[in-house]
Parts: C-alpha cells; structure tokens; sequence
C-alpha cells in the first residue's frame, strides 16, 4: 500500500502563489503516473494537473499557464507550482498516483488507487 502525504496548502490573495507537495512513504514515484485533483462542496472532484512516469505533463484548460506540475523522482515528492491565483481555484487538494507507466485519461480520478489526505488551498479577493 502506498501512503501519500500532501501538504503546502494555505490562504492567500488572489493574483498570489503557493506550492503544494505530496511526499510518498515505503514506495518510490519512479514507474507510477500522478496527478493533483480538487474539490469543493456540491461539485465534483476534479482533475487539475498530472504527469506520467516520462515526465509528461496534461493541464485542466482552467489552470492551464498558471500551474505547472513535477516530480523529483529521487526524492519521491510531486509538486503543484500555483501562480496567478483566483477565487475559484479555492478547494481541497488531493495528490494521487497509479502503478502505471501512463495513463489514458490522466485527468479522471478513477484512474488512480492511491489518494493523499488532501490540503486547504483558499484565494480570497
């Protein structure tokens, strides 16, 4: 079982930035896809950013030169650069990854087994 650990959340103004870091305990990224998702109340989770074991990044349209993601595959931490930040990107963070080389559909949540705690990112105005 791999144990995801994400953190870096916080309150900021818009137009601010913040880096969001998922750490993995026992198992390392190398070989795994990843992928950062939110959600907030009455909706459902979404995808924002991912990356597969190439390095290969996919972006929501919504957050799409604003936020990059990577990994140091040594280190066995993801992280979530989130510059130019907005209101709406208000919501709970969730890291997760697949043993999985690629994946087809990198912004949907089935695609992924394993799921950190999740950390609070709000933007206020």
């Amino acid at each position: 079982q791999v144990q995801l650990v994400d953190s870096g959340g916080g309150s900021v103004q818009a137009g601010g930035s913040l880096r969001l870091s998922c750490a993995a305990s026992k198992y390392p990224y190398s070989g795994y896809s990843m992928g950062w998702f939110r959600h907030t109340p009455g909706r459902e989770r979404e995808g924002v950013a991912a990356i597969d074991s190439y390095g290969t990044p996919t972006y929501a349209d919504s957050v799409q030169g604003r936020f990059t993601i990577s990994k140091d595959t040594a280190k066995d931490i993801l992280y979530l650069q989130m510059n130019s930040l907005k209101p709406e990107d208000s919501a709970m963070y969730y890291c997760a990854a697949v043993p999985r080389l690629w994946v087809g559909s990198p912004l949907r949540p089935k695609e992924y087994i394993y799921w950190g705690r999740g950390t609070q990112v709000t933007v206020s105005s």
